[in-house]
């Protein structure tokens, strides 16, 4: 309600206030149709001040619900801002969870070609030093063999005359 209405309300009910305190003296004067001209005025200006006074009241209630719904528009607005900011906060981890996906896809790869790798490595590594165990034997089974005929030839040769 304005500072001009409250004042023009005001003003109503103190010219009210004075009309009702000077009734009873003039109804006492007055007698017949003066009497009941007083009363029908008085009820007239009560009546009145009885609209402007409901009016107002419609008008607050009207103004307050007013605020209350752009004050929700404004509450759902931020809402809707927040629900947005989410939802781009949420897609932005879903491509970077994507991403760490590929880069843990990608790396499991690499770790069972390193593991096939090593098996073959494993294998090979067997496979060489099951060779050189065996070059061994055989260089130790011929050096036995020549240390053999060597000594068959010193035998034949000096001993045996």
């Amino acid at each position: 309600m304005s500072t001009e209405e409250f004042e023009k309300l005001h003003e109503m009910y103190r010219s009210l206030y004075d009309e009702v305190k000077l009734t009873p003296e003039r109804a006492q004067r007055c007698q017949g149709e003066e009497r009941k001209r007083i009363v029908r005025d008085f009820d007239e200006r009560v009546s009145e001040a009885e609209e402007v006074t409901h009016l107002q009241s419609q008008r607050a209630l009207l103004i307050q619900g007013t605020e209350s719904l752009n004050n929700a528009s404004k509450s759902i607005e931020r809402s809707q801002w927040i629900a947005a900011e989410t939802d781009q906060i949420g897609t932005d981890i879903i491509e970077e969870l994507g991403e760490q996906r590929e880069q843990l896809d990608r790396t499991r790869d690499r770790l069972v070609h390193t593991g096939e790798n090593l098996s073959r490595s494993r294998k090979i590594m067997r496979a060489m030093s099951r060779r050189l165990v065996t070059n061994k034997l055989l260089l130790s089974v011929i050096i036995i063999m020549e240390l053999a005929i060597l000594a068959g030839v010193v035998y034949l040769k000096f001993f045996r005359k």
